[in-house]
């Protein structure tokens, strides 16, 4: 996988997205042998044009002769399961390339932009050795905010009529931005959007980094080298001591999903040692805090 092998990498990277015989093992051997790659996180809302930057951004990377991976996470057929795997589909222009993995994957139901298996996956892709790692959530709101633990720059996209100077203003989605995007911006109203963002930036407390924002075409590749300026020169600003720090958040924050993930697997196999409780909290016979505390012994 190391050496390159796309075959395999996609192996490991379904054998730990499943959690199947062995996804222990080779997540040992990947964090072992991963470096840390640089973690570009791409969100916003819903055709804000994610995908499409992206896919501009890894042409200005492999311009520049380094590898790159990309892991974008598509939403969950509310029928199927699967992922709809949308943005796979128009990154086809670099299926050919063996300097460039693409990769979908699906929320599965998971809030918060990203997918559960999401740390894993970026591990495996660090272990093959990508310098450069592009992270694309699903489109998101305000509250979805799970890309800062994984990504030491944030893009955050909007797009031109994306909302008034109060929405702006708003918590959440806005605040985790390192670098502000309008993407089609050759539509009217981008003027309008980037003096939202300038407003809302001036209100936020004043730090040792002014987040810069970028006026994209995405689509006809217009502003994508400025974008790509703006992420190395957070980069630059970050210096070694900064990315340390996010790695070591990073660090923790899989660790917090790796507990959580084990404690959602022992409540599955508390419940299955009961059937019949379960069944009488399913007829209102007992009340559910009741049964937790029969289930768990607390």
């Amino acid at each position: 996988m190391a050496a390159g092998d796309r075959r395999a990498l996609a192996r490991l990277i379904t054998l730990i997205e499943e959690d199947g015989p062995g996804a222990g093992e080779a997540l040992r051997a990947a964090f072992g042998a991963a470096k840390p790659a640089y973690r570009v996180g791409i969100t916003g809302a819903p055709g804000a044009g994610k995908s499409t930057l992206t896919d501009g951004l890894i042409r200005v990377i492999r311009a520049s002769g380094d590898r790159v991976a990309a892991l974008a996470v598509d939403p969950t057929s509310p029928f199927s399961g699967g992922s709809v795997l949308g943005d796979r589909v128009r990154m086809q222009d670099h299926v050919l390339d063996p300097g460039v993995y693409i990769r979908s994957m699906a929320t599965r139901g998971h809030l918060g932009g990203l997918s559960v298996a999401a740390p894993k996956a970026l591990l495996a892709l660090e272990a093959a050795g990508y310098p450069w790692i592009l992270v694309e959530t699903v489109g998101v709101g305000q509250d979805e905010v799970e890309v800062t633990a994984s990504a030491d720059t944030v893009v955050v996209v909007v797009t031109p009529g994306w909302g008034d100077g109060i929405q702006a203003a708003k918590a959440g989605i806005l605040e985790i931005g390192d670098v502000f995007v309008v993407n089609k911006s050759d539509r009217p109203g981008a003027a309008e959007a980037a003096a939202d963002l300038r407003a809302m930036l001036a209100l936020a407390p004043a730090g040792d980094w002014t987040p810069p924002i970028v006026e994209t075409v995405a689509a006809q590749g217009v502003g994508i080298t400025g974008l790509w300026e703006a992420v190395e020169a957070h980069r630059r600003h970050l210096g070694p001591d900064g990315l340390a720090a996010r790695i070591a958040r990073r660090r923790i924050a899989d660790l917090d999903a790796a507990l959580i993930a084990a404690l959602r697997r022992r409540v599955r196999a508390l419940t299955a040692t009961d059937p019949a409780l379960v069944a009488a909290v399913e007829r209102g016979e007992v009340d559910p805090w009741t049964a937790a505390a029969r289930l768990s012994g607390v």
